[in-house]
């Protein structure tokens, strides 16, 4: 595996498990009944091998990244506020909340911020041939959403909007997937879909920037689990470790609990509370949109060699320059990628704290800086790092 892909590996993986946290109320953990002796090799063996478990249960998610608190309309539809407007005594108008416009980044923000339960659903679909399947219910109080993934379709249902998008997954998806993996298998030298040669390669890649250990076992939702930690070996970064805490049967990932240095609350925890290792229900599967529900078809990406087909040279603009290595890593997006969804967002506009040379908008783990020309600069380290990205 290319060594310029590894090292980018934790600037990538750091923002990912803070947007994971879409999907942590202190859970029921505690020490474990001893369990035999494994290795960080082997734990990240088992989690590797876990990619074939059927499971469904209740996943809550807790952040305390220091975000400002969002605006109360943000997780208000406009006809709730409208409601209120038709209810609210005469003189007292100025109390209903101004509407928020509803957005992917607004979103975003709401689903890193604060706790979140959802219920999570998993048929690996073992059957050669036969697509993975996943529903994902978020039972959040005025922002519930679905998401349900079966193979020939795609939805995902908005309760507070009533908007149900649908996507049909093309017939050729499974070969099409097969085939780009025999390429990256090539390209990278390793055989990415067996197991044992990913987990050794990774462990070998991750030890230049992380430490990579066994911690205390613990239970996590009533199962027993080994730990497997890891700490970023650069001063620069904001993150203190990460801990992954695995199910010592199925090798599937219970939890995981990011720290910020100088936090003592997790930044991030994000994990079951109760789990249910069998095959769910085929109904669980199936979504028909509510009566009176807005349907919006959309189309999946489609394969270049058959949709249609990005120029190179707009690819290339759209991928970061990163510097530095490891956990200390900087990503720098050109002023032309950056999307107006963050470059006029008012919402990011309300949050972000104006500094020199530009905005920004920091967390307890990734901070971000967009500069007065427009550039974007990401990274789980102080904020004075990207500024001094930016002025070179």
């Amino acid at each position: 595996m290319p060594r310029n892909i590894v090292k980018w590996l934790p600037a990538i993986v750091v923002p990912v498990v803070v947007v994971a946290g879409v999907i942590v109320l202190p859970l029921q953990a505690g020490a474990a009944s001893p369990l035999p002796d494994r290795s960080a090799k082997q734990v990240l063996l088992m989690i590797a091998n876990s990619a074939g478990t059927d499971f469904s249960g209740t996943v809550q998610s807790t952040s305390d990244l220091g975000l400002p608190a969002l605006s109360l309309s943000s997780g208000m539809s406009q006809s709730m506020i409208d409601s209120m407007s038709a209810s609210v005594p005469k003189g007292m108008e100025d109390f209903v909340p101004k509407g928020a416009s509803s957005s992917a980044l607004t979103t975003a923000l709401g689903l890193v911020s604060g706790s979140h339960t959802a219920r999570v659903f998993v048929d690996s679909s073992k059957v050669a041939g036969d697509p993975q399947k996943v529903r994902i219910q978020l039972e959040d109080k005025l922002a519930e959403r679905n998401l349900v993934s079966n193979g020939t379709d795609v939805w995902a249902y908005d309760f507070q909007t009533n908007t149900a998008t649908h996507a049909a997954v093309p017939a050729d998806l499974s070969t099409s997937v097969k085939s780009k993996l025999s390429g990256i298998n090539a390209a990278v030298g390793v055989d990415v879909s067996n197991p044992s040669e990913l987990a050794r390669e990774l462990l070998d890649r991750a030890d230049p920037s992380t430490k990579v250990s066994v911690g205390t076992n613990r239970t996590v939702a009533s199962r027993s689990a080994y730990s497997l930690v890891l700490t970023p070996k650069s001063s620069s970064t904001l993150v203190a470790s990460v801990t992954i805490d695995v199910d010592s049967q199925t090798g599937l990932p219970l939890e995981v609990t990011v720290l910020a240095k100088g936090q003592k609350s997790p930044a991030v925890q994000v994990g079951f509370s109760d789990v249910e290792f069998s095959t769910p229900d085929a109904n669980v599967f199936t979504f028909t949109p509510p009566v009176g529900a807005t349907v919006v078809e959309q189309k999946l990406p489609q394969d270049t060699a058959s949709g249609e087909k990005k120029t190179l040279s707009s690819m290339v603009a759209d991928i970061p320059t990163v510097t530095g290595t490891g956990w200390g890593s900087i990503a720098e997006f050109a002023a032309t990628s950056v999307p107006k969804e963050i470059s006029d967002n008012a919402l990011l506009a309300q949050i972000a704290t104006k500094v020199s040379g530009g905005r920004a908008l920091s967390t307890s783990l990734v901070n971000v800086f967009i500069a007065t020309d427009g550039r974007m600069f990401v990274g789980s380290v102080p904020l004075a790092q990207l500024q001094a990205a930016a002025g070179k």
